[in-house]
């Protein structure tokens, strides 16, 4: 029987991917079951596991693979819609006021943004442009407020829009304002794990004269397998109060304002 093709390094990432997420999904696992799960050895699942843990993807505990309560969230749609809803609504507080009646904003599929649908509904003049589908569905009905909504490849997980049918559409806009949220940063670092989403980032960071990162604490002290540069790139980054101090001093260090909130009691 003639030997097995070792995978490309490109394959034995796309597996590690779908290993990270299928943790996400479950929470804790035992090492073995994933194995079997994904039709690998025990060593290769540990070598894949030691990686991802390595990236502070996930954690690895006594034959388990336990995955962080935030990037749980991240995985899906359906997970971080309505976790962490005072320091998201906090954020977004503390930004709405930059949207000037009139203007043109960007913003992304973050439902760390959700909260400020509601907050720029009462605006009678304002242009969004939008690859989220769930912050599309909650601008629509409001009367002042043009939403266009860009057209891609749709991931349900993220219930958003990615692609080339993206980034091209971006490069024809020019907005005011982008209002943008990370899935990871660390030491003032931005990270996301698909680097499709990455590409639209990018790309709206390119098409937006002013840009502010909202991210609540814990999105810090994690990175993922795409970086896409320093939070140099953003006018302002807000965060809440309980994000560390050390991420913090980083943020600053890059050059950017940094504002933080206090949430409300839950």
């Amino acid at each position: 029987m003639p030997a097995k093709a070792r995978p490309s390094q490109a394959a034995v990432e796309q597996r590690r991917q779908s290993v990270l997420r299928y943790v996400a999904d479950h929470g804790d696992l035992r090492i073995d079951t994933l194995a079997a799960r994904f039709d690998v050895s025990l060593m290769t699942m540990h070598r894949d596991l030691d990686d991802l843990a390595g990236r502070h993807l996930l954690r690895k505990e006594r034959g388990r693979a336990v995955a962080f309560p935030a990037l749980t969230m991240e995985t899906a749609t359906r997970f971080r819609e309505d976790t962490g809803l005072p320091a998201k609504t906090a954020l977004c507080a503390a930004v709405a006021g930059r949207v000037a009646p009139g203007s043109t904003v960007l913003m992304d599929d973050s439902t760390t943004l959700y909260p400020l649908a509601g907050m720029l509904a009462r605006h009678e003049r304002l242009t969004v442009v939008t690859n989220s589908v769930g912050l599309a569905r909650r601008l629509g009905a409001a009367p002042g407020v043009d939403v266009t909504l860009l057209g891609g490849r749709y991931r349900s997980e993220f219930d958003s829009c990615t692609g080339p049918e993206v980034t091209r559409a971006l490069a024809r806009i020019h907005a005011d304002l982008l209002l943008t949220s990370a899935t990871a940063v660390l030491d003032g670092r931005l990270f996301h794990p698909l680097s499709e989403y990455v590409e639209v980032k990018e790309a709206m960071l390119g098409s937006a004269g002013e840009a502010v990162l909202l991210a609540d604490h814990t999105k810090f002290g994690k990175r993922a397998t795409y970086a896409y540069g320093t939070a140099a790139r953003y006018r302002t980054v807000v965060t809440d109060t309980a994000t560390p101090a050390a991420e913090l001093a980083a943020l600053r260090a890059t050059g950017t304002d940094v504002r933080t909130v206090e949430p409300a009691a839950d």
